[in-house]
């Protein structure tokens, strides 16, 4: 079975503990937390005191975590994402990183996942493309055994699975630089089929993001709302042997949070059952004349 979590950026305006409870409680198995002013924030006072609490509560909730760093102005007040490895303050974007791969790592989580970021106009390609590469290397560096997840975001720099291949390769391919893949991305800019991309990548997956979404419209969207058929999603997902969290991804949806969260797991738990059960009429199917017994 898929293990399902919901991420916190769709309870914003929940306390954290709320939060988790609710979570929890509808079902749910893991959850991906979005380190932010109100969530875990890694610059408020008692941070140590504070994972710890979160991580004896994840415990005690039976919750598995992954840690996600796309909090809106968490970093600056005024600009949202801001700043990102691309621009010309990014150390303070890796100063980030690097304390959420340490919140990570107290916390147990499977995975700490991260983005390029929008390059800035008056930053030239050649030079974004260097400080982002810079930026990774670091971050690898103190990743405190936390495997990465690097997510291609559409508009982004990076936004397409081939562009984190190159960035994979311009950085050695190392084993901890693993893909966050956001079921929906695949959907809005990747050429092939969703469950293609899931296929293609399964060998470096270590974080899934899922939601639905249109062809070329970057808009997370609740299931049956886009265009994705999410069976065969989940099909590709377990028949390449992926274990990690699936994570619902609808930052936009904190004002329905409890409502919409459990209405997204009835989803994925029917997709999830007919995935299985179209798995099975497959294999019952005879065998194409002249193929080997």
């Amino acid at each position: 079975m898929m293990r399902f979590g919901y991420g916190t950026n769709g309870f914003a305006n929940h306390r954290l503990n709320d939060a988790l409870d609710v979570i929890a409680g509808l079902g749910y198995t893991g959850v991906a937390l979005t380190l932010d002013h109100h969530h875990l924030d890694p610059y408020a006072p008692g941070l140590a005191g504070r994972v710890a609490a979160a991580a004896d509560r994840l415990r005690t909730l039976g919750l598995a975590v992954v840690v996600e760093t796309g909090a809106r102005y968490l970093l600056d007040p005024r600009r949202k994402h801001a700043p990102t490895l691309l621009d010309d303050d990014h150390d303070r974007r890796v100063d980030f990183l690097c304390r959420a791969a340490r919140i990570g790592a107290d916390l147990g989580a499977e995975a700490v996942s991260f983005w390029s970021g929008v390059r800035p106009p008056h930053v030239p390609p050649h030079r974004a493309w260097d400080r982002l590469v810079r930026g990774c290397a670091r971050l690898l560096e103190s990743a405190h055994g936390v495997p990465l997840g690097f997510e291609p975001e559409p508009g982004m720099l990076v936004e397409t699975i081939g562009g984190w291949h190159a960035l994979r390769r311009a950085l050695g391919e190392p084993d901890g630089f693993g893909l966050t893949l956001d079921i929906g991305h695949c959907r809005c800019n990747e050429p092939d089929p969703v469950p293609a991309c899931v296929e293609a990548v399964a060998p470096y997956l270590v974080n899934v993001q899922i939601d639905d979404m249109r062809r070329g419209t970057h808009e997370h969207l609740e299931f049956g709302e886009g265009e994705i058929d999410f069976p065969p999603v989940l099909g590709a997902l377990a028949g390449c042997g992926y274990r990690g969290l699936v994570a619902v991804e609808l930052p936009r949806h904190s004002h329905a949070a409890p409502v919409v969260a459990a209405r997204s797991l009835s989803f994925l738990r029917q997709a999830e059952a007919a995935s299985v059960r179209r798995a099975g009429q497959a294999a019952s199917l005879p065998a194409p004349e002249g193929a080997r017994p």
